[in-house]
């Protein structure tokens, strides 16, 4: 089982805190075609060939997992020993509310020989699979304020921000440089943390 590495923010994300890591720059991130997906407040989660796990290898049983023990039981057997799935499970309600989801589980990553693979190889992946990717919000070039036009139009009462990353394969090393995450401003509404309260279940289509 392997940690799924940090993701970065971009310097002009407001959502960074103190515990965040920021990217010095974006001349690696934006160089080539990128990929611009919704960012989605739930709880990151990885699937591999014998389980599934939080961001966390060691992460503690939780009531709110059930459901996704069961969907992964049908992903893993179908995973080599080299691959990853990873995504963000929605199960549990956080600071956003989601009334329709097309499933609890939208994957965002298909990790192979610890490479990224690119979009296009992931979203043939995922259909064979039966899982549903993240949003879709922009796919092309960079230009310029094109981070603030699609911070712009976002609603950040429904929406949590967005993550960009470069659509072709990079090493998993190079996430740091390769991928980054826009987050509004007051994102973390409580302190205290999710799985130490009562369960609110988000909404499927």
């Amino acid at each position: 089982m392997k940690k799924y590495g940090r993701t970065y923010h971009p310097p002009i994300s407001p959502g960074a805190t103190s515990d965040d890591k920021v990217m010095e720059n974006i001349d690696a991130l934006v160089a080539g075609d990128l990929v611009v997906t919704e960012k989605m407040d739930g709880e990151n989660t990885t699937i591999h060939p014998h389980g599934t796990h939080a961001r966390s290898p060691d992460s503690r049983h939780h009531p709110s997992r059930d459901w996704l023990k069961a969907f992964a039981a049908g992903i893993s057997v179908q995973l080599s020993e080299d691959e990853r799935v990873v995504g963000e499970y929605l199960f549990a309600r956080h600071s956003i509310s989601y009334d329709r989801l097309p499933s609890y589980f939208l994957g965002f990553a298909w990790i192979a020989d610890d490479i990224v693979q690119s979009w296009d190889d992931m979203i043939a992946r995922f259909t064979g699979l039966g899982i549903t990717p993240v949003p879709l919000l922009y796919r092309g070039a960079y230009r310029h304020r094109l981070f603030d036009d699609l911070a712009a139009s976002l609603d950040f009462r429904r929406q949590e921000g967005f993550v960009v990353r470069v659509a072709g394969a990079f090493a998993e090393s190079e996430m740091p440089t390769r991928m980054a995450k826009y987050v509004r401003e007051g994102h973390v509404q409580s302190d205290t943390h999710w799985t130490k309260v009562e369960v609110i279940r988000n909404g499927l289509v």
